[in-house]
């Protein structure tokens, strides 16, 4: 019997709310059932979801969905990560407080979110803007403060004069501030920092029990942290009257090996010799200056031409006291790393190499290949960085660079410079403290307290939280803190004088660096309720984008460390599994004019396909389109897709199905309205087998096939079982999705024979207990459709609430094998046959093949020889 299509938005809603009012989804703390918590990274409260949101939370939501099924008891929550500079800057074009305009976008998020279909807790929610969540991270803040985890100082930062914030190297661009536009200072400004570098090593090295990370993370945080081993080697200046009085400049390197290459030492533009020069000679301080308004990113030193001056300081090689170098100020020398001040060795780094050639340096090759002949080996346009053994550089000649580095090392460890040892083996991490401190508003007050005769003074626990004032002015440069006429003007906590708040307000990346501890009890009274936070840290799964591989995660990791030591949890690591899914990417339209024409948006784009070959036009105006490059979907290039068109059209699980199916989770998935027609096809597929089967398997007991067509049904849904739960608990969501195909396509013929009673019972039996099976696989991907066929099919209760089927072990053995067949030890074929299969059955079926039979000419072979359950091999 023909039954009508599925109606997604219908069914969609009504399930959504039963879900909601049966409060499925509310996690117990006090649950007996072991603990499973997955988290997708929270979203900035923009205003609308995008297309990676759908994938991002749909994965997390199939996880969630799968776990509970296995009887878990799992914690899956939402919330926001709302505070930041893009509500300030739309609070000033849109002249609306950053408070309504953030929870404006989040009532909108929300409701797009909820329309998805997610089992996320949403009894949990908050907004990290929620005073009661700051109010806890400000008395995060205090304990750290307490047990010496942050500290105050000078520190040079990027200034924007016209924006009057301090700025992260990324913001700068071409030494601009990358909002306003305006030329960046470099200033000393008092900030507070938490001390990271103080778990460098623990870090680290932990990283090795992370098993559950993809490799590229690790790799990523290991290359933040830079751990290297090297030595800091003093050369001593020629003329210290020259420098003001001192005597020798340090360097940091981790290729002492090389010394017998340099021709340079270079400092950077703040280092104190630098400033020493600089105030004597007005072309060395406007050369710093200039290195000053540059990008100091990594990417930009990377990029930027190398350029320097040369000061009139000499130094004297630590290995040979008649041999000085030149000492130049150069920008790709930073004070944050090593001791600011670098030696050349242009052989064997691309960076001196160039710096060298821009400045005539010399170039002396002391490292070549093995095998490589010393009188003939030169350097040109590449520096050579490999292995190999040491030339031209005396009684280092012949040996290894690590032999070499031991040696230079031990040699110059024993030698004095000015009462003290030339050289020392150091350790040196890349890693840098986190300075926290933002000059804004929206963001979460810094709880101390300026006072001129206490000095820093912290606000006491009961005086929390430090609100944000509401009557605040955001339209005058500055901090609006810094503005207000009466919020910063405070009594001392401890003396009572006239005294001022601190104005800095935290990195937003504060905010969510412990997000997921406040979720295991997000009304508790205090951070966290430790018990309890220990008891679901750390987190099963995590789910989120690689571009967030390094800044927060390793802030996070920091952050359970420090809250471990001052109490707030019992463990040091916060994401046992980590999961990093591709992008959501899209063809790109633009109108044709030389490829400069306006973009244009998918919906607004009609596909055409004539012998092979697409074309695109304009759908209002039928102009021509240009089919651009597959890209990442961007509000710039207008390739972006509406989740609300998609859900509207075509219903939340189509959007999920598709967005799980299209390509391996951890790839891009190319958008494509034809791949998403071809999800809603499936959908409706599926709602048609088992609704026009239903009314004949209503009432039919569920039971496993034993013989015949009955068993093919039973085995064929067993093993998908099997197959599905193992690739869901890998991630492997797109491989799931295939075999959810293969086994509709396997159930397609039994299920229309029992839709026209054409059925035996037992087969009955079988299809009604497959299709139970195919409705608990579908649901962590397609939550709706599933609920809705459980209940077409008479089934009591909800999908929600029922456990994973179990397979049973003797159907998913394969009773068949494939075995190749070799003749003369070349293989010509194979053979299936029955596992259990004896010898002579075997031989005799070998003998049987067509491609046998035509090799010995219908003969008896000389020899047969069959390694059980592996190969056979005639020999003729």
């Amino acid at each position: 019997m023909a039954i009508e299509r599925y109606n997604p938005k219908q069914a969609e809603t009504r399930w959504q709310r039963a879900w909601e009012e049966a409060r499925i989804y509310e996690t117990d703390n006090d649950s007996p059932d072991p603990k499973y918590y997955v988290l997708e990274m929270f979203p900035y409260p923009s205003g609308r979801i995008h297309m990676g949101h759908v994938r991002n939370y749909a994965m997390g939501d199939v996880v969630a969905r799968y776990k509970r099924a296995r009887g878990f008891n799992v914690l899956h929550p939402m919330g926001w990560d709302a505070f930041g500079m893009p509500a300030e800057n739309a609070a000033i074009q849109n002249k609306v407080h950053p408070r309504e305009w953030t929870y404006a976008n989040i009532d909108a998020m929300r409701r797009q979110l909820k329309s998805m279909g997610l089992s996320l807790d949403w009894s949990r929610e908050f907004a990290t803007c929620d005073v009661e969540y700051y109010k806890q991270q400000q008395a995060l803040f205090l304990d750290f403060l307490a047990a010496g985890l942050i500290y105050r100082r000078n520190s040079k930062v990027n200034w924007d004069p016209v924006d009057m914030t301090v700025l992260a190297n990324e913001q700068v661009i071409d030494g601009r501030g990358w909002r306003s536009g305006a030329l960046v200072e470099q200033r000393e400004l008092t900030q507070w920092f938490f001390r990271i570098t103080d778990f460098a090593e623990d870090l680290l090295q932990s990283l090795d029990e992370l098993d559950q990370w993809p490799e590229k993370v690790r790799l990523m945080q290991k290359n933040w942290i830079g751990k290297s081993e090297g030595l800091s080697l003093r050369w001593e200046i020629t003329d210290p009257a020259t420098a003001g009085g001192a005597t020798d400049i340090e360097v940091y390197t981790t290729r002492p090996d090389t010394v017998y290459g340099a021709s340079f030492l270079a400092i950077a533009a703040d280092h104190p010799l630098a400033r020493e020069l600089a105030a004597k000679d007005p072309g060395i301080a406007a050369f710093c200056d200039q290195c000053r308004h540059a990008g100091t990113s990594l990417a930009a030193l990377e990029t930027a031409e190398k350029v320097g001056m040369q000061t009139p300081l000499r130094v004297i090689h630590p290995l040979d006291p008649e041999w000085t170098v030149p000492v130049y100020i150069a920008n790709f020398v930073l004070m944050d790393y090593g001791t600011g001040a670098i030696f050349g060795c242009p052989s064997g780094d691309q960076r001196d190499l160039d710096f060298a050639r821009k400045y005539n340096l010399p170039v002396t090759p002391v490292v070549m290949p093995a095998g490589e002949d010393a009188a003939n080996f030169v350097i040109t346009d590449e520096a050579y960085v490999g292995d190999g053994v040491m030339i031209n550089s005396r009684d280092l000649n012949g040996l290894t660079p690590a032999a070499a580095f031991e040696k230079v090392t031990e040699l110059l460890e024993n030698r004095q410079l000015g009462g003290k040892p030339q050289a020392a083996r150091k350790t040196n991490y890349r890693l840098r403290d986190w300075g926290l401190s933002r000059q804004r508003y929206w963001g979460a007050p810094i709880p101390v307290i300026h006072c001129d005769d206490c000095g820093v003074v912290p606000v006491p626990v009961a005086d929390l939280p430090v609100e944000l004032p509401e009557d605040v002015t955001l339209d005058a440069p500055g901090n609006p803190l810094d503005h207000h006429p009466t919020w910063r003007h405070v009594a001392c906590p401890k003396c009572g004088k006239d005294a001022r708040r601190e104005t800095d307000t935290m990195d937003t990346f504060v905010d969510s660096s412990w997000y997921f501890a406040r979720f295991t009890a997000p009304r508790h009274q205090t951070p966290t309720d430790p018990a309890v936070a220990s008891a679901w840290l750390p987190v099963d799964q995590y789910i989120g984008g690689i571009e967030h591989a390094i800044l927060h995660l390793l802030y996070s990791r920091f952050f359970t460390r420090a809250m471990r030591k001052t109490g707030h949890v019992d463990l040091k690591e916060p994401f046992r599994g980590l999961f990093t899914q591709g992008m959501v990417v899209h063809e790109t339209y633009r109108a044709e004019n030389g490829g400069k024409g306006e973009w244009v948006a998918p919906a607004d784009v009609l596909i055409e396909e004539q012998d092979g070959k697409r074309s695109a036009r304009h759908a209002q105006t039928g102009a021509s389109l240009a089919i651009g490059s597959i890209e990442k979907m961007s509000k710039s290039k207008k390739n972006v897709v509406d989740p609300d068109d998609i859900i509207d059209g075509f219903g939340a699980d189509t959007a999920r199905f598709f967005m799980l199916s299209d390509s391996p989770p951890d790839r891009d998935v190319i958008w494509t309205e034809s791949g998403v027609e071809g999800a809603h096809r499936f959908v409706q597929r599926i709602w048609r087998l088992i609704g026009e089967a239903a009314p004949e398997l209503k009432g039919v007991e569920a039971a496993t096939g034993t013989a015949g067509r009955a068993l093919d049904v039973s085995r064929a849904a067993h093993r998908t079982v099997k197959a599905v739960g193992e690739d869901l608990e890998k991630l492997a969501f797109n491989k799931a999705v295939a075999r959810l195909y293969e086994l509709v396509n396997s159930l397609a013929a039994p299920l229309s024979d029992v839709a026209a009673a054409k059925a035996d019972p037992a087969l009955k039996s079988a299809c009604k207990q497959a299709v139970d099976h195919l409705i608990l696989l579908i649901a962590p991907m397609m939550p709706h459709l599933a609920e809705e066929c459980w209940t077409l099919i008479g089934n009591d209760g909800m999908v929600a609430t029922t456990l994973w089927p179990v397979y049973d072990p003797s159907l998913v053995t394969d009773d068949q094998i494939t075995l190749p067949v070799q003749i003369n030890g070349k293989k010509r074929g194979d053979l299936t046959i029955d596992r259990d299969a004896d010898q002579a059955a075997v031989e005799q079926a070998v003998l049987a093949l067509d491609f046998v039979r035509a090799a010995t000419g219908g003969n008896p072979p000389r020899k047969l020889i069959i390694v059980p359950q592996r190969i056979v091999n005639v020999v003729i």
